[in-house]
């Protein structure tokens, strides 16, 4: 079900045109965001390589200067104080030691592991929450009690070594190192929280930073994408213009860029269009002059000559036998003429924007009845249509379309050629007889009391026309409409001039509809006509009372596109 609220209709018709406008806003931004993007992942890409580069440059030389200032004192008090201890120190002298070895300014923690003199282990810790013999990590203290060779380049059998390790969170350096003959062997640890709390706050510092780049580098890279993009939308909608016919179109040219270059480009080949459309326009507004100065000139010889032809052709049979087939020839090439005429003068008149509707009420089943009977086809045609359905259209152009599609169908199709009118509601779905029409079934036409009052309101009708030929060749189909085009080029001379369809789709075409010609399955060709029910509003006048062209005889020329 849908929604009966009054808001309903307008959020239907809203939300298509929402996304017809972001999907055209996508569209206008594709290119600009492709250009920040790019300028934001440069910018991004250079911060953070630049951060990092400086946080781990500052991380080593943080840890460098720390780690070589408790070395240093770590060192020279071990050699002070550890060394100036006998080789088998009490346990009370080694705690003495270390406490003062922690006393430094480096603020670390002592472990001296050393054997008294009755060679029993003898362990000093100045924080033994901290710093036991089992925190010690086993390569570091196996580093530290390996002797190593001494030569010219290794004075020293044992030296100091170091590492890093973390309990819990807190990171620490490890370092020890063995009195040199025989004394204590020292171990400190140092807490390196403070550094990693100034790394920290670096590494925030240069997050901030990069940051901020990537912002001012998405700034940097709008303003450049709208000086970028500025010329090309002026391109773009000068383009448009151009497209849409304004050939007057210039760019602004500023600048001696790659863009300014565009633009010359764009100008200098929008004068060249425009000189090449208004030769064009001049040629072809003098061949319509010409067309239709010679068909008036035409008309008054042509006159004289119809009337002369008439004549023979009313004392042919009492002619000598000799003369009569030229006589004949004569009359029917003076008719042939004649039409020809006619159809370039109404081309003419399509071609100057001249053409214009005379509207009338049309019972459509008689317009086709009498179309057929004037023309003595009622023995080879036959009419698929119910009575009452009426149509608001030019009923002498309506004829002449009429003429051209079932002429042509009778000529170049297979017997027999059936005419069948439909109407078609908004939704697609045909119907025999719109709503409100009367239906008699009769083949006369209906009483005043019988047909209908009017057009049925909106709708459009459907004519088919359908014969039993061969159908139309493939590669002739798409030209059937053109003008003066002939299927067969071994038929030059055929009674048609090649412009009968085309002025039938012509005719379509003021009324707002169209003609479609195709092939159907079980053979034979069939064309389509589409009008409005009412083409009132092509012309913006109002319904007449007593409205209505005189529709004419002449069947048009039914030779078209086959």
């Amino acid at each position: 079900m849908t929604d009966g609220s009054p808001g309903a209709d307008d959020r239907a018709g809203r939300l298509p045109r929402f996304r017809r406008r972001a999907a055209g806003l996508l569209r206008w931004t594709s290119l600009r965001m492709r250009l920040v993007f790019v300028f934001a992942l440069v910018a991004l890409t250079a911060a953070v390589s630049a951060s990092g580069i400086a946080y781990w440059l500052n991380r080593n030389t943080v840890l460098e200067r720390t780690q070589n200032a408790v070395l240093k004192d770590f060192r020279t008090a071990l050699g002070e104080r550890a060394g100036a201890l006998p080789v088998q120190p009490r346990c009370g002298e080694l705690q003495d030691a270390a406490q003062q070895m922690a006393g430094g300014p480096q603020n670390y923690a002592v472990l001296l592991i050393g054997t008294d003199s009755e060679g029993k282990e003898c362990v000093a810790a100045t924080d033994r929450k901290l710093l036991t013999p089992q925190s010690v990590p086993r390569s570091l203290r196996t580093a530290v009690d390996t002797a190593r060779p001494v030569d010219d380049a290794n004075r020293f059998s044992h030296h100091l070594y170091w590492q890093r390790k973390e309990v819990g969170d807190v990171p620490y350096l490890v370092a020890g190192a063995k009195v040199t003959g025989g004394g204590p062997t020292g171990y400190l640890m140092k807490s390196l929280a403070t550094e990693r709390q100034d790394l920290n706050s670096l590494a925030w510092s240069l997050g901030i930073a990069t940051a901020l780049a990537l912002v001012g580098s998405a700034l940097l890279a709008q303003a450049a994408a709208t000086m970028v993009l500025r010329p090309v939308q002026r391109l773009g909608h000068a383009a448009r213009q151009l497209g849409e016919g304004r050939l007057e179109t210039r760019l602004r040219v500023t600048g001696t860029d790659e863009l300014a270059d565009l633009s010359r480009t764009f100008n200098r080949t929008a004068e060249q269009v425009e000189q090449r459309v208004e030769e064009l326009s001049a040629r072809e507004a003098a061949s319509r002059r010409f067309v239709a100065d010679m068909s008036h000139e035409l008309r008054t010889p042509l006159t004289a000559i119809t009337a002369v032809s008439e004549v023979l052709e009313e004392e042919a049979d009492s002619l000598d036998p000799m003369i009569e087939p030229a006589v004949r020839l004569v009359v029917s090439e003076t008719r042939r003429l004649n039409d020809l005429v006619e159809n370039l003068m109404e081309v003419t008149r399509f071609d100057a924007g001249t053409a214009r509707l005379v509207l009338d009420d049309v019972d459509v089943a008689d317009q086709v009845t009498a179309c057929i009977d004037a023309r003595a086809w009622l023995d080879a045609v036959e009419l698929d249509a119910d009575r009452g359905i009426v149509a608001r259209l030019d009923p002498r152009r309506l004829d002449v379309v009429l003429a051209n599609l079932i002429g042509n169908a009778l000529k170049h199709g297979g017997s027999p050629v059936r005419v069948s009118i439909r109407t078609e509601d908004a939704a697609g779905t045909e119907h025999r007889c719109p709503p409100g029409a009367v239906r008699t079934g009769s083949s006369a036409a209906p009483s005043g009391a019988e047909a209908a009052d009017g057009p049925a309101p909106g709708g459009t009708l459907l004519i088919r026309v359908r014969d039993h030929g061969p159908g139309i060749p493939e590669e002739v189909l798409p030209h059937v409409f053109d003008r003066f085009y002939k299927a067969s080029a071994s038929r030059p001379r055929s009674d048609g001039s090649g412009l009968g369809l085309s002025i039938a789709l012509e005719n379509a075409h003021i009324h707002g509809g169209e003609i479609t010609a195709a092939n159907l399955p079980e053979g034979g060709a069939v064309f389509t006509l589409r009008l409005p029910m009412d083409a009132s509003r092509l012309t913006g006048e109002e319904r007449a009372e007593d409205g209505g062209a005189s529709r004419a005889d002449g069947g048009g020329d039914a030779e078209g596109g086959r």
